[in-house]
């Protein structure tokens, strides 16, 4: 595989969007056309901001007292305003006009460990996180159209019924544009808003989780690399001098996956509490939304109750998917410490046996993938975030009745 390919296969889908969005931190642009503003960028972000976000925080002032009309609002509000945060925090760090070109040299060095794995262990260890990475995001993506497509046909239905109304209806109620063009051009921007906000969350989604999954991959290959180092002393079959010269590339490699980890955290800790709230706050929305349907006995079409089932889905996917990149990121970075104790130090001199520390006391720190720097993604964390959206639903119930 040449670099482009590997790119494409470790990322795949992720790239595809977010190049259509124009926030792909691409390593081969040159300098001059990156600092270029996206004309892609800030139309997608625009739209969203304009013709989705605007438009519902209007509709809530509107329906004001309305508890469920209220709740439906809010949830398209919340869900764009998690896509709106996380392609800026992705454009940002992928700037070079503040020097700001984090994520470019992240993706350069994926790139560079594709092509240096030379060994079919190292390719074997990476390639068996990434599938793993690549299915959940297929899976991800699947629900990410199961939602599109029943929400097109919900929201466009009520469109064409009342296309020759004298009060026509938005996909996005907004009752001050009636005249044509306007209202033609404007329910596209509005179907085209909510398409980028769902392909916003899905591909930085995917992106941050096979990021984290491939720096799980590279601390296997790492602690296998030093388990065969030592045993090769152990039998002799290595200089002490190759030995040191080995060694003392690992810790440098060491330091350099734990500075990666800790770029990503770096680069998406803001848009990520901001994700954090916004999925607990979603699934509490999207249930409250199916429990009033079921104790109501409200008569819904079964398109909407796909949509709402695909939706719930979608909002579980969004929390789960980085929970599982990062419990795996806690566990391998932790198991670096373990496997210097596993190994035959006790075989080398006690001065080698010592620059072993280096490591295990770099490991005695998991690597981290945290929201704001409050809170650490785990599947704990997923269980803790579930519960406390089913308390807030108890909450919104009560207020209800």
């Amino acid at each position: 595989m040449n670099v482009n390919e590997d790119l494409n296969y470790v990322f795949n889908l992720s790239r595809q969007c977010l190049r259509l969005i124009g926030v792909w931190p691409d390593p081969h642009i040159s300098l001059n056309d990156f600092r270029r503003p996206s004309i892609r960028f800030i139309i997608a972000t625009c739209i969203m901001c304009l013709y989705v976000v605007t438009p519902q925080i209007l509709n809530v002032i509107r329906v004001w007292g309305n508890i469920s009309l209220m709740i439906e609002i809010l949830s398209a509000i919340n869900f764009n305003i998690m896509a709106v945060f996380k392609i800026i925090s992705t454009r940002y760090h992928g700037e070079t006009i503040f020097n700001l070109e984090e994520l470019r040299i992240l993706i350069a060095s994926i790139a560079t460990d594709w092509t240096n794995s030379k060994n079919d262990w190292k390719r074997n260890a990476m390639l068996k996180l990434t599938k793993s990475g690549r299915n959940l995001s297929f899976g991800y993506f699947i629900v990410v159209m199961g939602t599109i497509l029943p929400a097109y046909y919900v929201r466009l239905e009520n469109v064409f019924q009342n296309i020759h109304q004298p009060r026509r209806y938005l996909v996005y109620r907004f009752d001050y544009i009636q005249k044509s063009p306007n209202y033609e051009i404007t329910c596209f921007l509005q179907i085209c808003g909510s398409t980028c906000a769902m392909l916003s969350n899905y591909c930085v989604d995917s992106f941050i989780s096979i990021f984290v999954l491939h720096i799980c991959a590279q601390l296997i290959n790492l602690r296998i690399t030093l388990n065969n180092l030592i045993d090769k002393v152990d039998k002799k079959s290595i200089a002490f001098s190759k030995f040191k010269e080995d060694l003392a590339a690992i810790i440098i490699r060491h330091g350099h996956l734990i500075r990666n980890a800790k770029t990503i955290d770096d680069c998406y800790n803001p848009a990520l509490i901001v994700h954090l709230i916004g999925a607990t706050l979603q699934l509490c929305l999207v249930t409250f939304q199916v429990f009033t349907i079921i104790t109501d006995n409200v008569n819904v079409p079964f398109i909407k109750i796909i949509f709402l089932t695909f939706f719930t889905l979608l909002v579980l996917a969004q929390l789960y998917i980085y929970c599982y990149a990062a419990e795996s990121l806690l566990t391998e970075s932790t198991n670096m410490g373990y496997g210097v104790y596993e190994c035959k130090w006790y075989n080398i001199p006690v001065n080698d046996a010592k620059n072993l520390m280096f490591i295990v006391y770099r490991s005695t720190i998991p690597l981290k993938l945290t929201a704001g720097k409050f809170a650490t993604f785990s599947l704990e964390l997923f269980g803790i975030a579930v519960k406390t959206s089913m308390g807030y639903l108890s909450a919104l119930l009560t207020i209800r009745e």
